[in-house]
């Protein structure tokens, strides 16, 4: 079999996951997933023992699914905190006095760092702010920050005393914080006043301000003065404090011992209707799954390395860039601002001055960064050990870019996927298997992972189906956030008893994986996910607005771009003015990273009979694509009206 990548073998041999198979009497990772998915109450076990997980109180029983998968709990009995796992344990060890966190702000001039003994310090002069503000166990605190080193400390201290963090994107507009505040039911929120964004001071509080509004849980706002930025940020007094008072007031307060199911992480995910899917990540199980099972195993994480993952807090990969370095005893890299301002080849030169050694990447930075040609060539990447890419499917000819102009045609590419419901992967890639463009080298360890047919059954190599999981993993989401229906519904229901993920997925005729995109309706714009739902209900919110539809298409940057298809109210001019009009009320309501591509006028929708609007005939008309069999509309005309509308929007 051709592969474009073979592992070299002294790469195997030293490899985390080589070391793991020894430990388990495996003789390769097909026997040992074999044997994971069969018992997965023993893979975690070899999982914990291998990366030396912590507890407090031991495990009693380390499964229990008497209540069925979708309810399944892991370590019953024991008790931890995710900061005894990434902070507590290196007190006292070499570690404690290296450093872990590098920060660079937007102007490089702006750099620091804080040993593991320092942030720690200042984890815990926050963590007794926080106490003496009356937050405690089980409270809900958002983080609404952008990339400074106060981010990972907010994230660390709220855990510390047993609180549950809810991580906001800091490109947000006041209506996604407000809607999930108020579902979250945040008891604080953690900001700043502004931010550097392209050079240009970009405004948080002022932006939390304006949510706050209609917040009513929300009784303390916690603001880092972001300094050098001449930003108004009024505070309201009671409410607000600034991070500097409360830290200086702070006492520090032991790590609160944990139930290992007990929530840790309340992410917010957008499903295809209604409101976002609030995940629920618990102490042990993001610690199970995504660090040590996926990251440190397979994904190859050592204690020596650098990582330096461009993203938000917001997102996934945030707590990944906080929880994997840490745990593994290695370092963080933190940059504020963009990969391409002050200078295009900012990214580059990033990891080339600090020697990152584990470069993490989403297609889309690839995809802007190859805008700029062969920039990349100026700069010494050779610290580069290992790379590790996510957040949406590859296409060809980046993943190629990519291999061929930062991993020197000599690295892996661990490409992994999951997502924010499952708390780690069910794709991944690892340092002993080969690699074509795209691939994933195996389903990940114990997840029950396989493609399937609507009716559950196995498809062959080559066939495309339903991306599933035959049951359930330690890293799932805790049910959703007040929505225990929606959880079934969403996940379980489809295929009775199996989780369907929503992605398309094949086993390629080379032995590797493929995912092709979307099964659903979900809209992912340069890696982050908003369901479609969300989008119409600031369109409608305008009142110039009926009906609304978004989708997306392929973007040759973003991956893809958001087109909306609007039913004027009646009596509303039909003009270009109108467009332009409900796309800045997205920018308003969302953020800048939604603007957009498209915003079409049209008479009528195509809905089903049970009126359930069909964005992916839209989207087929919009791609020039057969939209397939029409018979189940109930309006069937809207598609022409639709075609016309765009060939219209074309044509002018």
């Amino acid at each position: 079999m051709a592969y474009l990548w073979t592992p070299p073998a002294e790469l195997v041999e030293k490899s985390n996951l080589t070391a793991f198979l020894r430990a388990t009497g495996q003789p390769d990772y097909d026997a040992l997933a074999a044997k994971a998915d069969a018992d997965p109450a023993w893979l975690m076990q070899e999982v914990f023992r291998f990366c030396g997980v912590r507890f407090y109180r031991p495990i009693e029983q380390m499964m229990d699914v008497s209540r069925g998968q979708p309810w399944a709990r892991w370590c019953i009995g024991g008790t931890t905190n995710i900061v005894l796992n990434c902070i507590d344990k290196h007190r006292g060890t070499a570690v404690w006095d290296q450093t872990f966190l590098v920060w660079e702000g937007e102007d490089k001039r702006e750099q620091r760092k804080l040993t593991y003994s320092e942030f720690a310090s200042e984890v815990g002069r926050l963590a007794g702010g926080l106490r003496k503000l009356g937050i405690g166990k089980g409270d809900v605190v958002a983080i609404y920050m952008p990339n400074l080193p106060e981010t990972f400390v907010a994230f660390f201290a709220i855990l510390k005393i047993g609180a549950i963090v809810m991580p906001l994107f800091s490109g947000f507009g006041p209506d996604p914080i407000r809607s999930r505040l108020n579902h979250g039911d945040a008891k604080a929120v953690i900001t700043a006043n502004a931010t550097w964004r392209r050079g240009v001071p970009a405004r948080l509080k002022s932006v939390l301000d304006e949510a706050l509004g209609n917040a009513a849980s929300v009784e303390h706002v916690i603001v880092v003065d972001r300094g050098g930025l001449d930003i108004d940020a009024p505070m309201q007094a009671g409410r607000d404090h600034w991070w500097h008072e409360i830290t200086r007031e702070g006492d520090d307060v032991p790590t609160a011992e944990m139930e290992a199911e007990d929530p840790a992480v309340l992410l917010y995910t957008s499903g295809t209707t209604g409101e976002p899917n609030g995940c629920v990540w618990t102490h042990i199980s993001f610690i199970g799954s995504m660090v040590t099972r996926d990251m440190i195993i397979c994904g190859d994480v050592k204690p020596s390395d650098l990582f330096f993952f461009f993203s938000d807090m917001g997102w996934m990969v945030g707590a990944m860039c906080a929880c994997i370095p840490s745990f593994a005893g290695g370092r963080l890299l933190v940059a504020e601002g963009t990969p391409d301002y002050p200078d295009t080849g900012r990214f580059w030169r990033l990891i080339a001055e600090h020697k990152v050694t584990y470069l993490g990447v989403s297609p889309t930075i690839v995809r802007g960064m190859m805008r700029y040609g062969d920039e990349v060539e100026k700069y010494d990447l050779s610290s580069l050990r290992m790379t590790t890419s996510g957040g949406e499917a590859w296409t060809e000819m980046p993943w190629k870019w990519f291999f061929e102009h930062v991993c020197k045609s000599r690295m892996p590419i661990i490409n992994i996927s999951g997502g924010t419901e499952v708390g780690g992967c069910i794709f991944t890639g690892t340092s002993n298997h080969p690699m074509n463009p795209c691939s994933f080298s195996r389903p990940a360890l114990g997840v029950g992972a396989d493609i399937v047919d609507m009716s559950g059954n196995r498809v062959g190599d080559g066939e495309v189906g339903e991306l599933v999981l035959r049951h359930a993993s330690i890293g799932l989401t805790k049910s959703l956030w007040k929505a225990d229906q929606r959880y079934l519904d969403s996940y379980w229901n489809t295929i009775p008893g199996i989780w369907v993920h929503g992605d398309f997925a094949m086993r390629g005729h080379d032995g590797l994986y493929y995912i092709l995109g979307r099964s659903d309706d979900t809209i992912k714009v340069s890696g982050k996910r908003v369901g479609p739902a969300e989008l119409e209900g600031v369109l409608t919110a305008t009142g110039k607005v009926a009906e609304a539809a978004a989708f997306s298409v392929p973007h040759p940057v973003k991956g893809s771009a958001i087109v909306c298809a609007c039913v004027p109210m009646a009596g509303t001019q039909d003009s270009d003015s109108l467009s332009e009009e409900l796309s800045q009320a997205l920018v308003r309501g969302m953020g800048a990273s939604y603007r957009p591509e498209e915003v079409l006028l049209v008479d009528d929708l195509p809905k089903t009979r049970n009126m359930k609007i069909m964005r992916r005939v839209l989207r087929a008309v919009f791609e020039d694509r057969d939209p397939g069999d029409l018979s189940y509309l109930a309006n069937p005309e809207a598609v022409e009206h639709f075609r016309r509308s765009l060939t219209a929007s074309r044509s002018g």
